[in-house]
């Protein structure tokens, strides 16, 4: 499922649980149509994105944790597939993208706190920053959310970031991909790709 990978070598992945909104902000990012489904675990393997005439890739790998009617060995094995496709292209992915649905983000990391238990999408977030690769959150949904400020704070606060969330705005980017608004991500992102010495690619952000 991961083998068909693009030979590129240079790389920008969107990470995250089922159903937090990666398919469509990948379409919102490229203008492109890919398959997504109002049911968790439609994406199985990764959509890749690129661009012809320059040495980029676009990647939207599928979604982990609870999805109804998929056995856990299936969920544990796109799991264990993500983390073995990041690991294996850490050298030329320049930004990781962590989805969240910014209106079920915090409870669900706070479902998953137990003693044993480190949150999937905690665990992702270490994940990438222990490989180096710059990660920016991408707190989806935001539209549906209240107390915005609280709310980034709070995820902050899970991820190990002193709130309050506006000092990190490289990081965390709060966005609605199904109304267009995504402003915040492609700047964080630009950020990454400046620092990377690649102003080449930011054309496409």
């Amino acid at each position: 499922m991961f083998d068909d990978r693009p030979d590129r070598s240079a790389e920008v992945v969107l990470l995250g649980r089922s159903n937090v909104g990666k398919s469509t902000l990948m379409r919102e990012l490229t203008g492109h149509t890919f398959e997504a489904g109002s049911r968790p675990g439609v994406t199985r393997s990764p959509n890749f994105y690129d661009w012809a005439a320059e040495d980029f890739l676009l990647s939207d790998l599928p979604g982990f944790g609870f999805m109804e009617g998929v056995p856990e060995e299936v969920r544990e094995r796109i799991k264990t597939d993500v983390v073995r496709y990041v690991e294996a292209h850490a050298d030329e992915i320049l930004v990781g993208v962590l989805v969240l649905d910014g209106k079920a983000a915090v409870d669900i990391i706070d479902r998953h706190s137990g003693p044993d238990e480190v949150p999937h999408v905690v665990e992702l977030f270490g994940f990438l920053r222990d490989l180096g690769i710059p990660a920016v959150v991408a707190v989806n949904k935001m539209d549906k959310v209240d107390d915005r400020n609280a709310r980034l704070d709070s995820i902050c606060d899970r991820l190990g970031l002193v709130p309050p969330w506006q000092q990190w705005q490289d990081v965390i980017a709060p966005i609605s991909a199904k109304r267009g608004n995504v402003s915040a991500l492609t700047e964080a992102v630009r950020e990454h790709l400046h620092d990377a010495n690649r102003d080449d690619l930011l054309q496409f952000f």
